[in-house]
């Protein structure tokens, strides 16, 4: 992990205008943030090249494209032995990658190792991921569910 760049005032304004509207152009932001126009793009091309601003995407309510069921599922992963070849971790984590139901995956602290973000159809396509990809795969010794009822507060923006 690399070590957070210094950010005064006005990077910290830039970040927060882009995390509400990424495509706003650099006249509109250098209004906002109160620069010239090159001066604003002077400054996020800092922030994009220090590693501030990772990228821009265009954020998909999942229910409007037909995935209309989100689960957490906590995942714990059987023990390393000596006769595997390889950490089950490490099978855990390259497995994951490859499952669209997957859109978030973390290590965790505690009794469980991992919390996965799964979005999916329908409660169908839920058991199916859950019975043929994950509970098959040779890592995974057990998982607990717990579906979305609502959202309460649902944000990509970071506090800076």
């Amino acid at each position: 992990m690399t070590a957070p760049i210094e950010l005064d005032a006005i990077d910290r304004r830039i970040l927060r205008a882009l995390q509400v509207d990424g495509r706003m152009t650099y006249d509109q932001l250098a209004g906002e943030v109160q620069l010239s126009p090159s001066a604003t793009l002077r400054r996020v091309k800092r922030l994009e090249e220090a590693g501030a601003i990772a990228g821009y995407v265009a954020l998909v309510p999942p229910e409007r494209v037909g995935l209309g069921l989100t689960a957490y599922l906590n995942v714990r992963l059987e023990k390393h032995s000596e006769v595997h070849k390889r950490n089950p971790m490490d099978l855990f984590r390259a497995a994951v990658q490859a499952w669209p139901e997957v859109v978030e995956c973390v290590a965790l602290t505690g009794e469980m190792d991992y919390l996965l973000r799964v979005v999916v159809e329908d409660m169908a396509h839920y058991s199916r991921f859950v019975m043929d990809t994950l509970l098959k795969h040779p890592s995974v010794a057990d998982c607990k569910t717990s579906f979305v009822l609502d959202r309460v507060k649902n944000t990509t923006a970071v506090p800076v």
